[in-house]
């Protein structure tokens, strides 16, 4: 096992970590920004480097300088938790030159998977299904390109071949849209993602938003965890996950989940791992792989008993998985509220001071938040601040058990989205399962994106 394993992250992702390395008896750095060195992880850290100003160019996502703290502490390794430089292939290929162990996996599958096109192309050989589409890049001439939509049939989305998380995005209703589309899409993804590579799917109108958590040893053995619903969703972010998910039958889990298995066992595929899927007319429809930990990770957690974190580290530092398939069972219900600094009206993030903070208890509830009484939420970063998860022997519990943890939360000084999170847990529809991506935004918020 590592000795010391440097933390390139901040958060609640650093802290969830830290926890692990400790489990294990790793010691601990922590890198950080100007504005964060009063984080708590930082603070339990074994030791702590600052790597630049409050910008994430220059700090978070500074290679060099996180690769210099891994020297000059004497690390053995990096986690890169999410976001950030997580699923940044040319980091992951850094950290190894310069003798370090990322713990992640390896460079050429962040890198096959971060392309999209050529994810769909990896898993079409696996044969996992995929969203009917364009099957490649499109390209400059629009007479070929409407013919690829006319076949596909309208609606169609375009996307950017190295977007994420919800951006270079654009659905085309009609075909007098799709010319000027393309060509937008392609300026934004050049400006987001230094990549003009766009391709074309069928939109799918009312779809679920289904995940398979994996994880593979790196060596041919691979096991999946089963899926979580991540529908409940405002522009594409997810804002509430849950696990297992609601009318999925076992029979379809045990489907849909060995194809992914089997999709990476034949790539080695090293570490956790994550199939992203559209659901609709009981079909699964593939449409990315996240190469790394996911924010919802514990609901997986909570209704398998594995240790995600742990296990990455695991298998990173060499050893063998501490599971087969057989040994997977899902037991109760898990939901995660994902707690964001924001303003529950307007959605725009509410960055502050936290006069008091008074997390939520009981039984089957647990909370990943790095917050505090007095900590100052930077304007720097993402407005997430929590996440509180609930678990209990069925849906419904999970449920009454998350009404309860919210109404105990308390957090002053700064606004959150905790009464949307309520609105969302109070409707009949989510409480009866199974409502689309749109239904948020739609139905909760009376809002229409897709117009």
């Amino acid at each position: 096992m590592f000795r010391k394993v440097l933390i390139a992250n901040r958060g609640e992702i650093a802290l969830r970590i830290l926890r692990a390395c400790r489990e294990l008896r790793i010691k601990t750095v922590a890198v950080h920004s100007t504005v964060d060195r009063n984080l708590k992880h930082v603070k339990l850290a074994d030791e702590s480097v600052c790597i630049g100003p409050a910008p994430s160019a220059q700090s978070y996502l500074n290679i060099p300088a996180i690769i210099a703290a891994a020297e000059v502490t004497g690390a053995d390794a990096i986690h890169p938790g999410y976001g950030f430089l997580s699923e940044n292939a040319d980091f992951a290929q850094r950290v190894e030159e310069s003798g370090f162990i990322f713990i992640g996996p390896r460079p050429q599958d962040i890198r096959t998977m971060g392309d999209k096109v050529a994810a769909i192309e990896t898993m079409k050989k696996a044969k996992v299904p995929t969203v009917p589409g364009s099957g490649g890049p499109l390209g400059d001439d629009p007479a070929t390109n409407l013919k690829i939509a006319e076949k596909i049939g309208y609606p169609v989305i375009i996307k950017a071949a190295g977007g994420g998380g919800g951006r270079g995005m654009r659905v085309v209703r009609a075909k007098e849209e799709l010319v000027r589309s393309i060509q937008m899409t392609r300026q934004e993804a050049k400006a987001a993602f230094n990549n003009d590579m766009v391709y074309m799917e069928k939109f799918l109108e009312n779809p679920r938003h289904i995940e398979i958590q994996i994880i593979g040893d790196g060596r041919g053995h691979a096991i999946h965890l089963g899926e979580r619903d991540c529908s409940m969703q405002r522009r594409h972010q997810k804002v509430l996950e849950e696990a297992p998910a609601p009318g999925i039958t076992e029979k379809q889990r045990n489907e849909i989940g060995s194809l992914c298995v089997k999709a990476c066992e034949h790539l080695k595929y090293r570490g956790a791992g994550t199939f992203e899927f559209l659901y609709q007319d009981k079909k699964f429809y593939f449409i990315e792989m996240n190469t790394r930990v996911q924010v919802e990770h514990p609901v997986t957690e909570l209704v398998t008993g594995v240790d995600i974190v742990k296990e990455q580290l695991r298998i990173a530092a060499g050893m063998p998985l501490a599971y087969d398939q057989k040994s997977i069972h899902l037991t109760g219900h898990a939901i995660e509220c994902r707690i964001n600094a924001e303003d529950p009206e307007t959605m725009l993030p509410f960055p502050g001071k936290i006069t008091l903070y008074h997390p939520p208890g009981g039984p089957g509830i647990r909370v990943d938040s790095h917050i505090y009484s007095s900590y100052v939420v930077p304007p720097n970063y993402d407005s997430m601040i929590g996440k509180i998860i609930s678990y209990g022997p069925t849906r419904e519990a999970a449920i009454a058990r998350m009404e309860n943890a919210l109404l105990e939360t308390s957090i002053t000084g700064i606004k959150t989205n905790i009464p949307l999170q309520q609105r969302i847990l109070a409707d009949s529809n989510f409480q009866k399962g199974g409502t689309n991506i749109h239904y948020l935004e739609k139905a909760i918020l009376k809002t229409d994106t897709h117009k």
